[in-house]
């Protein structure tokens, strides 16, 4: 079997522009999907995949570790989040293929299941502002997602904060993670995603606040660059620490397990070097006694290969995803995403990743790239400022 020809396939899934991949072979009839999606950057990731397709067009497509390496290693320059995006992509068709190759499950290329089925969770509102109206409102969006059957809910509790910053901030945050738990009560995990924008002081005095309110984890405290500076936010909190969605490869996280900076780990299938490299991050996180966390709030491809993953890695805790009631635009990109049942995914039982991807549905949903659409993207990925008008990690 050989690699005929690598597509990237961009569509509007409303909340992101989902990229797909497509692997193409030799078998008629035989092709493997893969997701490579990466905010802001879609047009940049489509072109690497083109780069990379005559790297291995003639290729068996079943010998992956072999294609991964020549996918890495040969081009001489090492890469970074665009490259590594688009090689994560074309290693999940490759184990798509495989797996519809030999008729099984990627799963069970992976060592067969060690649970029975994936505890999901997703996203509720977090305050856009300072105020009563503001936590009224994030605890309105957390109720709706507990009464539609989730059990673990994250959201962005901390407004942009500088190096420094004074009590009006801290003491909101904490009543709106108060609010929560009190109106919830204990049985749905709250999760706390800090999303990089904390020195490591400000992180610990937040994570302080949050630690009467039992938060699952707290997530990106502080940019993940420098784990050394992250560690001690670990050791002076007793909420444990997730990260990892913007580091890559085994290499990204070594530092972090070696310093004791987190113990949930959150690679990205999409961007962390596909299946391949995120299962040997899990493997190299059970040494330390982490967790695997798989970061993912991209589209319903993408879910199904964390679940692949998840099934068949010891060290599983929680996926993350987004609820498919609010993106489904992104849900229409396939023609049977997996169902979440009562916070839960169940295996897949089709061969390969078990879903396909609507190629119909993603031309009627051509992204529009003009600069009015373009700008305002770029204003919510990238305009975080803090009060004094200098920009801040969003």
């Amino acid at each position: 079997m050989k690699i005929t020809r690598i597509t990237p396939i961009m569509a509007d899934g409303g909340h992101r522009i989902i990229v797909f991949v497509k692997v193409e072979t030799d078998r008629p009839g035989l092709v493997g999907w893969g997701e490579a999606t990466l905010e802001g950057k879609p047009r940049a990731i489509a072109g690497c995949i083109n780069d990379m397709e005559p790297m291995i067009v003639g290729q068996d497509p079943r010998r992956i570790e072999y294609c991964w390496q020549i996918l890495y290693r040969s081009g001489f320059w090492r890469m970074g989040v665009i490259g590594l995006s688009a090689l994560s992509g074309i290693d999940q068709a490759l184990w798509d293929i495989k797996g519809k190759d030999l008729g099984v499950p990627v799963y069970e290329l992976l060592g067969g299941r060690v649970r029975d089925k994936v505890r999901v969770y997703t996203h509720f509102t977090g305050p856009t502002g300072i105020g009563a109206a503001a936590i009224d409102a994030s605890v309105k969006s957390a109720c709706s997602k507990a009464e539609r059957g989730w059990t673990a809910i994250k959201t962005v509790p901390v407004p942009i904060t500088n190096v420094l910053d004074g009590p009006k901030k801290l003491k909101h945050a904490e009543a709106l993670i108060k609010t929560v738990r009190d109106t919830l009560g204990d049985e749905v995990d709250i999760l706390l995603d800090l999303h990089g924008r904390l020195s490591p002081q400000m992180a610990i005095q937040y994570g302080r606040r949050f630690e009467p309110y039992q938060p699952f984890f707290l997530e990106e405290p502080v940019q993940s660059e420098n784990p050394k500076a992250m560690a001690p936010v670990a050791r002076a909190l007793s909420t444990p620490i997730a990260t990892g969605e913007r580091l890559f490869l085994r290499s990204g996280f070594r530092e972090i397990l070696e310093y004791g900076a987190a113990s949930l780990l959150q690679p990205d299938p999409c961007h962390a070097g596909g299946i391949s490299e995120t299962r040997k991050i899990a493997t190299m996180a059970e040494t330390y006694y982490a967790g695997l966390a798989p970061h993912n709030p991209y589209g319903p491809l993408a879910t199904a290969v964390c679940v692949h993953i998840d099934l068949a890695s010891p060290n599983f805790v929680i996926q993350e995803m987004i609820d498919p009631e609010t993106a489904p635009q992104a849900q229409a990109l396939l023609k049977d995403p997996l169902p979440v049942v009562n916070g839960h995914i169940l295996p897949p039982t089709k061969p390969g990743l078990g879903v396909e991807v609507d190629e119909a549905e993603c031309a009627r949903r051509v992204p529009d790239f003009s600069i009015e659409r373009a700008g305002g993207m770029a204003m919510r990925y990238y305009h975080a400022t803090h009060e004094d008008g200098g920009v801040a990690d969003s």
